[in-house]
């Protein structure tokens, strides 16, 4: 047994005690208490804006409580920056990683250390291996990060705080980007670094992944701590209820399509980047309206720029053809601006991993946010805000948007908020197309199942909706149809209401170069 399970005996790993935090008139965190020990992973539950991760971020440096202490292993202790955090044997994996590009694992993994002695890239190589064999981790320490995969970028996150010495480990999100089988080898190696005597707090909203993963589970509601309970004797209904207050449905009720016709067929399109590089390759389908079609692959096969294509923010070779139901014409998409594509009713909500970085302007608030869409149909110097007000109140009270009011800069809210408002303002375009590229990317159990009920509406109200997600459950319970893209072509077109998580997960990874490619609407896997 290690030396940080004996003293876990004596005193948690890490313990909070009443601690406080405001920005403002907000209250992020309201006389929170918690604890975990060494050889235990502790899951963070809650809804979007209960504080979960104000709280971690306090636990790393990166902000100091205005209220209450902070103990490792009994002893009481002072972070005021993330340097403070490491010298008490804490590191934190953000959902966004904090990489250089250009360099290597390695040289991200130490840069930053102060170092008295000699420098050398080749026994910190060694360290670095070492410490993979130790735990399971797949990593080149030469490898630069402009070529790795998402799970590849993490594991060098994690392996950063590991070469610093961390015993107590705090991980954001960590499964928001990973495929099913990535996500089993990230938890194969968090298992491995319990049992060694790490304690392990996982922010995370994925229900099954918590009662599989974590041995206990703190519950956390609009700031406040609710309590904390084993994984072990409880289910997924207890924490909904603790986290939302109230017993909620967990089942997405999906309709037979009504009179399907097809709304957008798109036909034989390539896409390269400015390299030649081949993103997309004969890519063909159809979407019909009244239908959803869930897209699933993994990250990077393609899905951005296939949706940025129908949406005319990629060159693309080939036919984007939208049959107009209100003119009965067919246009192709290829020929037109991204704003006459728009005014078809061809949206486009994506939600990507920087939620400010595309999409919303951090700086403005919720109502001007509304107002981004509509900007160039003001008359004169004066804009019109009654409505883009009325349909800011509308989403707040609808996807239960937390926020002091509609004038709040959306840089102030937390990150699923952010995201409540980005697909609030599509949606609420009436569109005929709608390509919603994951809506559900951070966001809670509630506000998710509010999301999939809004595009259920909308498939019923005749919209042809293009879904792109990455819980595989999800999108067998929610799609009628389900297309692979796998290394920017389709690996196969399946039937959601037979086929299995199991069959889309080796679609996923098939190596269509080898196969020809494309696939019809009628192919299973």
């Amino acid at each position: 047994m290690s030396k940080a399970v004996k003293q876990s005996e004596a005193a948690p790993a890490i313990r909070l005690q009443n601690i406080t935090k405001r920005f403002g008139q907000v209250v992020a965190n309201d006389n929170v208490s918690l604890s975990v020990d060494h050889g235990q992973i502790l899951s963070i539950l809650g809804e979007n804006g209960s504080g979960k991760t104000t709280l971690m971020n306090m636990i790393a440096g990166i902000y100091f409580p205005d209220h209450g202490q902070i103990f490792v292993d009994g002893k009481e202790v002072v972070i005021r920056s993330p340097k403070d955090a490491f010298q008490c044997g804490i590191g934190m994996i953000h959902q966004h990683f904090k990489l250089v590009d250009v360099f290597s694992a390695t040289e991200n993994i130490v840069l930053g250390l102060d170092d008295e002695e000699k420098f050398s890239l080749k026994q910190s190589a060694k360290k670095i291996t070492e410490i993979s064999q130790q735990f399971g981790f797949e990593i080149d320490p030469d490898k630069k990060i402009y070529e790795m995969s998402v799970s590849e970028k993490q594991t060098v996150e994690i392996l950063k705080v590991l070469y610093r010495g961390a015993d107590i480990l705090i991980l954001d999100e960590p499964t928001a980007v990973l495929t099913p089988q990535e996500t089993e080898k990230l938890f194969a190696v968090l298992r491995k670094m319990r049992d060694s005597g790490k304690a392990i707090i996982i922010i995370t909203h994925k229900l099954h992944e918590v009662l599989s993963l974590s041995d206990r589970v703190a519950v956390l509601c609009k700031g406040r701590y609710i309590g904390t309970v084993e994984t072990a004797k409880t289910n997924e209904s207890e924490l909904t209820e603790m986290m939302v207050g109230k017993k909620i449905s967990l089942n997405i009720a999906r309709s037979e399509p009504k009179d399907p016709v097809d709304r957008l067929v798109v036909e034989g399109i390539t896409c390269k980047n400015r390299e030649g590089a081949e993103l997309l390759h004969d890519i063909s389908f159809t979407a019909r309206a009244g239908e959803i079609l869930g897209i699933a692959g993994i990250a990077g096969s393609g899905q951005r720029e296939l949706l940025e294509a129908i949406a005319g923010l990629q060159h693309v070779n080939g036919k984007i053809l939208y049959n107009d139901p209100k003119t009965g014409k067919t246009e192709d998409l290829r020929d037109k601006t991204p704003l006459q594509i728009r005014e078809l009713g061809v949206r486009l909500s994506f939600v990507p991993e920087d939620r400010l970085g595309m999409g919303l302007v951090g700086n403005m608030d919720i109502v001007d946010n509304i107002m981004l869409r509509s900007y160039k149909k003001g008359k004169g110097i004066f804009l019109e805000r009654k409505k883009p007000r009325s349909l800011a109140e509308k989403i707040i009270k609808d996807l239960e948007v937390v926020t002091p009011g509609a004038n709040t800069p959306v840089r102030r809210l937390s990150g699923g908020n952010v995201q409540k408002v980005l697909v609030g303002r599509e949606i609420a375009a009436s569109p005929t197309v709608l390509m919603a590229a994951y809506p559900v990317r951070g966001l809670d159990i509630n506000a998710s199942f509010t999301i999939y009920r809004l595009l259920n509406q909308q498939k019923e109200n005749g919209v042809a909706v293009i879904f792109v997600g990455e819980d595989l459950d999800v999108l067998l319970e929610l799609s009628d149809r389900i297309m692979v893209i796998s290394s920017g072509r389709i690996a196969g077109t399946v039937d959601a209401r037979t086929a299995t998580k199991e069959q889309i997960g080796l679609l996923m990874t098939k190596n269509t170069a080898q196969e020809g490619g494309a696939a019809d609407d009628t192919a299973t896997a």
